[in-house]
């Protein structure tokens, strides 16, 4: 495969070529064009691209939207007498072409077999990617454009995940990694190259491109001091923050987890740890009100009892809160800046007048995460790592009693990582904040969080699913 050519508003490519028995990982910075140049090669056009693969897949976090959005238009839930939980793990493995004979002994080995019977809106996120990455492997394509394949992935998923590719290229299928942290370089790869506002600076070996100054400069290993964070709107503190007494979450016969008890202190920054699907997001919406059984537990959180009529906004307003899911579902149509001030009202857009105050904070977040000059942006226009760091602005632009991140670094290079995780530090430090952290990088375990919960399978296997082993 030789690109001859690729011009568009975000890139500039010209001369590259793709040897048969070349794996390339393409490694670039948020904003460099990482993910348009994944949809060019994944729908090549033959004038500017010779010899492209008749069939190409691509895994991406664009192609996962565009599933969800997808699968939201066919819930039926509405004209059923059930909740339609969307397509089922074998129905999305399916869709790859392959039968139920085939697919099952593919399921067991990668360990999907578990996942075959749950229906769509079942899966963690994780769980979801897993499935993606499978169905597209099955499908058999002469290349597999593969967009930050291991984010939201725990260590076992990346090594079965990576085994599966590894495993395809040997049987002669061409593959095309594009990463935005150097650790997620994966050995399987022969070839680099170096994205930078939509031009490859450079390309070649592994060897000789680890060599190249280029990758220090873009990838630097040390980052400065930790910044100033913006103002903060007056704050209140609350204690306890919250009371779970026998907390459990169950379906059908069988509960996820059960019997957790757990008060937190203003100050107890706590670290929250498992396997996908353990159950970690779901412990998060119990305390956000999004899981519908917050209302059959017993939850006390901030001075109020779940269930007793409270009003859900009485208690948003002292959380700040990212998760995979609030960001696949902000699909709202709004500039960025509204993205941000919606933090301040806890609502998917902006259908308030903001103040004065809340404008201002508003931009020196946008200062902060280097995104004002896309403040008057349309939210979805901007990469994946943009919105990120956007969703992650407005979580914290309260400066709340609680903020809540799960996985909040998912998408983000090096540099705006550890641009993150310091601001983190500094907010603990201002000790009107309290943090909960969910994270699958062991790098990202910051040594604020003094106390973590750990989501440990139970075996042999009962009627519950995980324990939950508390290091306080």
């Amino acid at each position: 495969m030789r690109i001859a050519s690729i011009v568009s508003p975000h890139l500039n490519l010209t001369n590259w070529e793709i040897i048969p028995g070349e794996t390339w990982c393409v490694l670039g910075n948020n904003a460099s064009g990482k993910s348009q140049l994944a949809a060019s090669l994944a729908k090549p056009d033959n004038d500017s691209i010779a010899n492209a693969p008749s069939k190409v897949s691509l895994v991406s976090f664009e192609t996962a939207q565009a599933e969800y959005d997808a699968e939201i238009e066919k819930d039926d839930s509405d004209f059923l007498d059930r909740i339609d939980y969307g397509t089922t793990g074998m129905g999305l493995l399916k869709q790859s072409g392959k039968s139920t004979e085939e697919i099952l002994p593919f399921a067991t080995k990668y360990g999907l077999d578990k996942l075959l019977d749950r229906g769509y809106r079942q899966f963690s996120t994780g769980e979801l990617r897993r499935l993606s990455l499978a169905r597209e492997v099955l499908s058999d394509p002469d290349l597999l454009i593969l967009d930050e394949p291991y984010e939201g992935l725990d260590v076992q998923s990346v090594q079965k995940i990576s085994e599966l590719i590894e495993t395809l290229i040997q049987s002669g299928h061409q593959v095309i990694l594009f990463a935005n942290r150097r650790s997620d370089i994966s050995p399987w790869c022969t070839h680099l190259a170096l994205l930078e506002h939509g031009s490859l600076i450079a390309k070649g070996s592994i060897q000789e491109v680890q060599s190249n100054p280029e990758l220090d400069r873009l990838f630097p290993t040390e980052m400065g001091a930790a910044p100033k964070l913006p103002e903060a709107p007056e704050a209140h503190s609350i204690s306890p923050i919250f009371k779970l007494s026998e907390v459990q979450i169950k379906y059908g016969s069988t509960y996820q987890f059960k019997d957790l008890n757990w008060t937190l202190m203003p100050g107890d920054h706590s670290l929250i740890v498992g396997p996908n699907g353990c159950g970690k997001s779901s412990l998060l919406a119990l305390l956000t009100g999004d899981h519908p059984q917050c209302y059959t537990n017993q939850i006390d959180i901030f001075g109020f009892r779940r269930g007793t009529g409270e009003s859900i906004w009485e208690i948003k307003k002292n959380i700040g809160y990212l998760s995979p899911a609030l960001h696949r579902d902000y699909r709202v149509s709004c500039d960025l800046t509204s993205v941000l001030i919606s933090g301040f009202f806890d609502s998917i857009g902006l259908y308030q007048t903001p103040n004065a105050q809340q404008r201002r904070i508003a931009l020196q977040w946008l200062e902060l995460f280097d995104l004002q000059e896309h403040q008057r942006s349309s939210f979805r226009s901007l990469s994946y790592g943009q919105q990120r760091l956007a969703l992650i602005a407005r979580a914290l632009i309260k400066q709340p009693p609680l903020v809540i991140l799960d996985e909040p670094t998912q998408g983000l290079d090096d540099f705006n990582r550890q641009l993150v995780l310091s601001c983190l530090d500094r907010l603990a430090g201002l000790k009107q904040t309290t943090l909960l952290f969910v994270s699958h990088r062991v790098d990202e375990h910051l040594s604020l969080f003094k106390k973590r919960l750990q989501f440990e399978p139970i075996s042999p296997q009962t009627d519950t699913l995980y324990q939950i082993v508390k290091n306080f």
